[in-house]
Order: structure tokens, then sequence, then C-alpha cells
């Protein structure tokens, strides 16, 4: 019996000898008690052993790799609750965009274009955020007038500006009609000034987009995959899929070219009748959790107000006078858009979580908000909501009372701190400063018990720190534990989350919202081998130097996706 015990453990030994062992280091394990080890094996793409360098490294056979980190910090792979990975891939796949920090630089843009586009044609100016230009007001044609022999359009989301040419030659008048739920607005002369409230459809013959063909649209999805890992990304929510970006993240998943693990939110058309919008549901057949680790789907979503950025966000208060300036709005009492009505949201929803959905929905403004949760409350009624883990999404104007109904319910928050940052003096200006006392309540949040998973929303560029909005994680884990806006104001500094907590929500929150807190999310054994490599130690260096922190390696199930 004796020879046989040896015999046996002889060949478990060599079993167990890891493919990967990284010592030498410290490592973050993100546990329930925030634990740091200094070494850590992977076998088979997932963790096996973690401790003490020595214990660790006795495990090590003739083919491990060792990676010696040399003093340095690993985190748990990161996780961004929130991109839209396809479109931003696309605005740059052609050429890369300039800085649109201002209308100065706006025009520049224009006349730039202007330079190799033939007269007569069309010059689109790429989304930009009125709020983060740095006049803080939404252009006019007149500021869009220095390529008068060119129409020009100015992308501002749910907001479009036009030059005088773009307008004359839409046939867009003072006589026009408003659309529906639109607004041509006028200047003092009562004229139109260019700036076109949810009615950027009276434009005519405003390119839509370049043509991709679907080997460009794959290159640029999968090289925007690839930044996101280069940013120490594992795990990202592409929070607006629909079935053509579906079929392109599998045909990357089937080629083995997906660099980090998808989760995809179906949004669904809302704005079409009741009956067909659940139709649709009904007859559909995906649902939370379907797919494997690399891909598969999380929430279905509903868009139901507007953004804050161009004043269509859904508010509890009106704009105010200071929305003329900052979005063009002409009636001061104006709250914002709400798309969808209560009694239709909770029709849909219900259809949704009868199909095995995970419920959210973009709600920016404080009404929309409520407006969900009212639509929450309901379907809690029949049964608990709690365990589909829905969630808040956006929820920039939280209040008291709505963090209060989300904990009853266990209704979880998609948060995005880098709005802080961008957005706050802008905002300010708009609501004042105590009704800004909710926004974004990260603290608050995490003592109430509800829990939050960080996100970017990015949208635009290629760039991490200079696209709409950034996605580089270290940016916005220094923007939830700072609140320091770009005016160098800490907006509510209460609400500010310590370095550990911040990483949570970067990494387990993730995870809990994706379903996938056995398996990602920290780095313990049992669980996937996901963790980057950072140049400094986050949990030390001083605050400033956290948004500057960046990924020498980025592992995903053992994999080397990007190192420096």
């Amino acid at each position: 019996m004796r020879v046989i015990g040896l015999v046996l453990g002889a060949a478990a030994a060599l079993v167990a000898a890891p493919e990967m062992i990284v010592h030498n280091g410290r490592i973050v394990t993100a546990d329930a008690r925030f634990t740091i080890v200094e070494a850590m094996a992977v076998e088979k793409g997932r963790i096996v052993a973690t401790g003490t360098s020595a214990a660790v490294l006795r495990r090590k056979g003739p083919e491990t790799k060792l990676i010696d980190l040399g003093g340095k910090m690993v985190l748990p792979g990161l996780i961004d609750a929130h991109v839209h990975a396809l479109g931003a891939g696309l605005t740059e796949y052609k050429r890369k965009l300039p800085p649109l920090d201002s209308i100065t630089d706006i025009q520049n843009y224009i006349r730039e274009q202007a330079k190799t586009t033939p007269k007569g044609e069309w010059i689109v100016v790429p989304r930009t955020l009125p709020p983060r230009l740095a006049e803080q007001r939404f252009p006019t044609k007149q500021d869009l007038d220095v390529a008068p022999e060119h129409p020009v359009a100015f992308d501002g989301s749910y907001v479009w500006g036009a030059n005088t040419m773009a307008l004359r030659m839409s046939g867009i008048t003072a006589a026009t009609p408003n659309p529906p739920g639109g607004e041509v607005v006028k200047g003092a002369d009562g004229e139109p000034n260019g700036i076109l409230r949810n009615a950027a459809s009276l434009l005519k013959r405003v390119p839509q987009g370049a043509n991709y063909s679907e080997a460009e649209k794959l290159e640029a999805l999968e090289t925007m995959l690839k930044l996101y890992a280069a940013a120490g990304l594992t795990t990202v929510g592409d929070r607006a899929a629909v079935i053509e970006d579906y079929n392109l993240y599998a045909k990357l998943k089937a080629q083995g070219r997906l660099p980090v693990r998808t989760v995809l939110t179906w949004r669904i058309n809302a704005m079409r009748p009741v009956e067909q919008v659940v139709a649709e549901i009904e007859g559909n057949g995906w649902k939370t959790g379907q797919g494997d680790e690399w891909l598969k789907f999380g929430a279905f979503k509903v868009t139901l107000d507007g953004g804050q950025s161009v004043g269509t966000a859904y508010q509890r208060m009106p704009y105010g006078a200071y929305g003329r300036q900052l979005y063009g709005q002409t009636n001061p009492d104006a709250r914002g858009t709400l798309f969808v009505d209560g009694p239709k949201l909770t029709q849909i929803m219900r259809a949704a979580r009868n199909k095995g959905w995970q419920l959210t929905s973009h709600a920016q403004g404080g009404a929309a908000i409520d407006v969900l949760l009212d639509t929450f409350e309901a379907l809690d009624k029949e049964r608990p909501i709690g365990p589909t883990r829905s969630h808040v999404m956006h929820g920039s104007f939280m209040s008291e009372e709505a963090v209060a109904r989300m904990k009853r319910m266990g209704v979880l928050a998609d948060v995005q701190a880098g709005w802080l940052h961008f957005d706050v003096p802008a905002l300010e200006q708009v609501f004042g400063y105590k009704n800004m006392r909710y926004f974004f309540p990260l603290q608050t949040y995490l003592k109430s018990g509800i829990v939050i998973a960080g996100g970017s929303d990015h949208m635009i560029g290629q760039d991490k720190n200079r696209g709409v909005n950034p996605f580089n994680p270290f940016y916005n884990l220094w923007m939830a534990i700072t609140r320091e806006t770009r005016a160098g104001k800490q907006i509510y500094p209460e609400e500010k989350i310590t370095r550990e907590q911040a990483l949570r929500m970067y990494t387990n929150g993730g995870a809990y919202l994706h379903f996938s807190e056995r398996e990602l999310g920290s780095i313990e054994v049992g669980k996937w081998a996901d963790f980057v490599v950072i140049d400094r130690d986050y949990l030390r260096c001083p605050e400033a130097e956290i948004r500057r922190i960046e990924p020498l390696m980025t592992v995903v199930g053992g994999r080397t996706v990007y190192t420096k």
C-alpha cells in the first residue's frame, strides 16, 4: 500500500505542475478579506494556488512558465460594465479624430474638412458634448458658418446643430413646424439659430456615416477590444447590442479573435407600439446568461430618456435659464424627454422578465429614474425582482428616496464616475450645487448595501484618455476616489469612496452584475486567471498618480493579451 501511495503521490505532483507561476509581487486578490499575496499559479486558464512566492514556486514543473514581477503590483482583471465597442472602433477606423474641446476646435475641424470636401457636400462634426466645450454652450449656425459653401451638421447626440447652408438645403425656415417631441430653435430675430432639439430628422441627405464591409467592422471591433485589453480591462459589457453586433462578436469568438470577455446587453427599439415590442421579445430566443465565459448575454435594455449632455434627460426639476445657453433650451420650464411612459415600460419589462431577462434602462434624469423604479416596484409585487439583479443604468440624478427604493428591492447600479469630472461644472450652472447632491452618490450606494458596477460609457474615439467617454479604468477609479471636477473642485466629497471600494466597483461589482462572481472579479483558487500587472502601487502611490497608472501586462484566462 505504501508503494502504491508513493506512485499516486508522484503522479499527482506531475499533474499539479502549473503552466504559469507569477511571483515576487504584490497581488491584490480583492477577495472577501482583500488579501495581498506574493504569488499565484495558473493551470488550464484557472488559478490553482495563491500565497507566498516560496510556497507557490514549490509547485513548479519543468514546463512551468515563470513570471518574476520584480515587486510590481497585480490587480484582478478590471471590468468595464458599460461600453459601445463597435461604434467607438468605427469612429477612428479610417482616420483619427482631432480633439474637439471648444467651439474654436470645431471651427478648425470644419475648415480642414472643407479643404478636401467638394463644395455643396456635407461636413459632419463628430459627436461632441456641449457641457465639455470650453465655452459651455451649444454651437449656433453662426459658429458653424466658417465653411459657407458647405452644409455643416454638428452631432450633439440627441440635439444637432446646422449652419446656414444646411438649413437652406433642408428647407428649414421660421415657418417649419416642430416635429413631434422636437423643436426648431429660434434666435432673437425669430429665425432658426441652427439648433435642432430632437429634430435632426429635418436635415436632408445628411450622410449617416461611412458604409463598412463586414470584414472592416470585424477589424474595427477587434481593434477596439484590443485597446480595452491594453488599458487593463479583461471583461467589457457592450450596452446596446442588436443582432448585427452579436453576429460580429460571435464570428470573432469563433475565429479566436476575442481578446477580452464580453457581456452583451440587448437594446430593443421601444418607440414602436407596445404590441410590436412585446411580440419581438417573446419571439426572440436570447436571455440573460446565454453563452459562455467569453461571450454571453447580460441585460435587456430600454432607452427611457435623453441625455444630460444636451438637456434631454428627463428631470424632476426644470433646466431653467442656463439651459438656453448650454442646450439651446427656449422653455425654462422644460424638464427633458421621456421616450417611454410608465405603463408601457411596465408591459415591456414584464414580457422581458418572463423570458428570463435581467432588466435595465438608460435613465439619466431623476424623473426617468423614478419611472423606472415604479416599473421595478410593480414587477417586484408580482415576484421579487432582486434575484434578477436588475439595475439602474447611469442613474445620474439620484435621490435619497430613489436609493431607499433600490435598497428595498435589491436593485443594482451601473455608474459612470468619470462624468463627475467632465460634466459637473456645467451641470452645476444649470441646477445649482444643492441639486447635485445625489449626482452619482457612490458612498451612499455602498452604505445602503447597493452593488455598484463601474463603467465608462465609452462611445467615440480610440484614445483611452481622450475618447468620449474615456475608457481608461484608472482615470475612472481616480475620479471615484477624488470626485475632482475639471474645475479643480470636489463635488460632495462625502460621496468619495476608498481605493479598495473603487477597485471592488471595477472587479467584484462588475462580476456580480454579470452573474460571474464565482468565476471572475477576484484572484482566488478556482476562478479564471484574469489579471493585470501595473507600473505602480495602486494602494500606496500618491492619489494624483492613480489616473496615470499604466498596465504592463493583461492576462485573460491565463493567456497574455497585452504586454507593454
